[in-house]
């Protein structure tokens, strides 16, 4: 399977990043590493259009000043790609995560290692690091937990560092739900169930925590399906959606019966806590 990167760079870089990659996002881009001039987006070769990204980027011409270019990535050549790239994260002092290349730094409650291949997650994103502030500030020991949209699994390996036990992993994508695999034997995690689908195989099952860092679409179609798959006073965390989407998603929520707890912001991302009454 190849894959296309698309280089682009936009000026002003922060905030033109922020609101290219949630567009690109809808267009079916599944990664996105930033650098100094803007960032890097990446998709499978079949399911891109230059046309399409062409058409998305030129709505923000008078808005940014914005370039781009392709590239295709063989299958095989993607883990060299990602090494070149790929830097660790430091979440607020407590969470670091790493490449199976890098060494291991002390003095972090949590150390995660995530092989860099084609899945949304690897913490460099806002909404990834946003999931995981989150997550730290839950108790979820001897909790059963979603990580809806896993990716990278890099959330439910965090969750089970964090004591949450049983976990599942869900993911409609091929690439992603084996990168998670992967990663979880590389953490050395036994308690995560790995499935590919979306959110109508969660039909019977429930869980204490709901993880969900999906766009704000796909949220807002299946919010009702994580509210029947959580426990009462559980905890269902989203993110994936900019700070002006907040109003709309918590309106959504608390139609369902979910009550606002919390929010958090990095930059234009957000991410909401809402518990089930």
């Amino acid at each position: 399977m190849n894959y296309v990167e698309l280089s682009i760079t936009v000026t002003p870089k922060e905030e033109g990043s922020d609101i290219l990659i949630a567009h690109l996002s809808d267009l079916g881009f599944e990664s996105f590493v930033e650098n100094e001039e803007g960032f890097f987006a990446y998709i499978q070769e079949e399911e891109f259009s230059e046309d399409e990204v062409a058409l998305a980027l030129g709505d923000f011409d008078d808005i940014f000043e914005i370039r781009f270019t392709t590239k295709i990535i063989p299958q095989q050549n993607w883990n060299k790609e990602w090494e070149t790239s790929f830097q660790p994260i430091d979440v607020d002092g407590k969470c670091y995560i790493r490449a199976p290349f890098h060494d291991k730094k002390e003095g972090y409650a949590l150390d995660l290692i995530i092989e860099p291949k084609m899945s949304f997650g690897t913490g460099h994103h806002d909404t990834t690091q946003l999931m995981i502030r989150k997550l730290m500030l839950l108790n979820v020991k001897n909790h059963s937990l979603l990580d809806m949209g896993c990716g990278t699994g890099v959330l439910a390996i965090a969750a089970s560092k964090l004591g949450a036990n049983p976990i599942t992993a869900i993911d409609i994508d091929d690439w992603s739900v084996e990168n998670s695999q992967e990663n979880l034997q590389k953490n050395n995690i036994n308690n995560v169930l790995v499935n590919k689908g979306d959110a109508q195989i969660l039909a019977g099952k429930t869980f204490h925590t709901i993880l969900a860092n999906i766009n704000k679409n796909v949220l807002l179609a299946d919010m009702h399906l994580y509210k029947k798959a959580l426990e009462k006073a559980g905890d269902l965390i989203l993110s994936g959606f900019f700070e002006t989407d907040i109003e709309e998603l918590t309106a959504q929520a608390q139609k369902l019966g979910l009550k606002y707890e919390s929010k958090m912001q990095s930059g234009q991302w957000a991410a909401l806590h809402f518990i089930n009454t």
